[in-house]
């Protein structure tokens, strides 16, 4: 989407996308997820979703991790004018040879399937370790960013289910994190995965090369800016579903994000989550498995501006859950929970707090106490009633 810069004057913190070539509209990508070195899960104190009041804890210990020799550390200062001017070059010049790889090693793979060498699954998969490939690479060569994955061992380790992967979107980059650390998050057995993305950003030809190479699933939906209200078409929730129910009878993960859209304030929790994740599961009988995303918005931020404060960015992978969900809001309050407060603070919630929100039983406590409310303003309702009955009589 358009960026749309609140302050022009701020000339040293801020890029523009009209300041760059063309070509670099491809980080307008953001429609997925993402992850690098591979860390034990520690379980810390975090605070809650407090966009939707969920909980609100006390201060939280530090979770650190190295990552290719580079330790990550929660609260450190952000960067000088200099470390900003270095960290945006670095990730420009990082997007701009992703313009020129990804066509050209896309291009090869674009002409056996044309002449019928290999079939259009085969051309999928191989579309998307190509692009992990490219990605992941030059990362390498235009080291922008510090990166953690917190996972826990068992489930990286784990024989990978057919699975509904579902995360928090909070930059203009998530996606090339996805790409290049999709090995680091899901682990060396995961499965090929296509991912829901907005169809607004085929208006640039390397992502429209990118996504239609790799399968991925468009939706169509309003140009109407980040924080503001999705509008979806109703007329493309067909096709998707179409797409969508084929990818999962040929092998395929689904990644979908339930804000649809990067969230500009990701600090105060997620934006409203939809149930398109809850019907996906539905419909394929597959569980969600949870990402969170943490820091990538210090870099590139939804509203366009690269403010590059910081460098260090985290993604936590959440358990593997035979957990169905029984609607959609239970979905999107256990989400809004989890991934909410990584996203926010990034750590997680209190061990204890965090097993019952995966395991569904904080769900079960929440609907007593919505119970336990209901039932008390009923009865201060009918406590009222004779009263003013008796008051009706006197007047």
């Amino acid at each position: 989407r358009k960026p749309k810069a609140q302050d022009r004057g701020r000339r040293t913190d801020m890029i523009s996308l009209r300041w760059l070539p063309p070509l670099l509209l491809l980080v307008e990508v953001a429609s997925a997820f993402s992850p690098v070195s591979t860390t034990a899960a520690a379980t810390t104190p975090g605070v809650g979703n407090r966009r939707h009041g969920v909980t609100n804890h006390q201060q939280l210990s530090m979770l650190s991790s190295e990552v290719n020799g580079d330790g990550y550390t929660e609260g450190k200062s952000q960067l000088n004018g200099f470390q900003r001017f270095l960290t945006r070059t670095l990730m420009c010049s990082y997007i701009t040879s992703m313009c020129v790889a990804l066509p050209t090693t896309l291009f090869p793979i674009y002409l056996l399937h044309k002449f019928r060498i290999i079939d259009r699954a085969q051309k999928e998969k191989t579309s998307l370790r190509v692009g992990q490939f490219c990605s992941r690479w030059m990362m390498r060569v235009f080291p922008f960013a510090k990166k953690v994955v917190v996972v826990d061992k068992e489930t990286h380790e784990a024989d990978p289910q057919p699975t509904i992967w579902a995360c928090n979107h909070i930059s203009m980059l998530d996606v090339f994190f996805v790409l290049a650390l999709d090995k680091r998050m899901r682990g060396k057995k995961r499965r090929p995965i296509k991912i829901l993305y907005w169809k607004g950003l085929e208006s640039n030809p390397v992502t429209r090369l990118l996504f239609q190479m790799c399968g991925f699933i468009p939706v169509e939906m309003e140009d109407n800016g980040n924080g503001n209200k999705n509008q979806y078409d109703p007329k493309s929730f067909k096709s998707m579903l179409k797409s969508t129910k084929q990818a999962i009878e040929e092998g395929f993960d689904i990644g979908i994000l339930p804000e649809g859209q990067p969230n500009p304030t990701p600090e105060l929790g997620l934006q409203p989550v939809y149930g398109g994740a809850f019907t996906l599961a539905r419909m394929s009988r597959r569980p969600i498995q949870m990402l969170s995303l943490y820091g990538l918005h210090k870099m590139w931020h939804p509203d366009g501006s690269m403010g590059c404060s910081q460098r260090q960015m985290k993604v936590r992978v959440y358990p593997q859950a035979e957990r169905m969900y029984k609607d959609s809001e239970e979905f999107a309050t256990t989400f809004e929970a989890v991934s909410g407060t990584f996203g926010a603070t990034g750590r997680d919630l209190p061990k204890q707090e965090l097993q019952m929100w995966l395991d569904g039983t904080m769900w079960q406590t929440e609907l007593a106490r919505r119970a336990s409310v209901e039932t008390t303003k009923q009865n201060q309702e009918d406590q009222r009633q004779p009263e003013d009955a008796k008051i009706g009589q006197m007047n």
